[in-house]
């Protein structure tokens, strides 16, 4: 329960981390802002939303890593629960052996096999 949690939050924060990176805008456009362009951003206050965005995206990133630490340690313990099963280490595994081929296969008894003949006619015709 509390793993669905963690990874609910997890996500989130990484839908809302891509988000946050997307709006801010990059350091080009202070230089446009300085002659008049951004003055109408004023959303956030006088000192726009540069200050608001990067502290919110710290706090989003931090939460970030958080999640995904508390994911590897939930990792770990079920990976750590598998262990524990109880199975016998391989190399003490009995592992049957198959019999050979050769000792399935009925042995028949040695007949006298006639001889054959070294013409190319068949028996059939050679009588005749």
């Amino acid at each position: 329960m509390l793993e669905t949690v963690v990874v609910v939050f997890h996500l989130l924060g990484a839908l809302g981390l891509v988000v946050l990176v997307l709006l801010q805008q990059g350091k080009g456009a202070e230089a446009g802002a300085s002659f008049g362009a951004g003055a109408s951003n004023t959303v956030f206050g006088s000192q726009g939303s540069a200050t608001f965005l990067s502290k919110f995206t710290a706090i989003l990133a931090a939460s970030f890593f958080i999640t995904a630490l508390g994911l590897g340690y939930f990792a770990k313990e079920k990976a750590h629960q598998l262990t524990q099963v109880g199975l016998p280490d391989p190399a003490v595994l009995e592992v049957k052996q198959q019999k050979p081929a050769t000792d399935d296969v009925p042995v028949l008894q040695e007949q006298q096999a006639p001889a054959s003949n070294t013409g190319d006619v068949p028996p059939a015709q050679e009588q005749k």
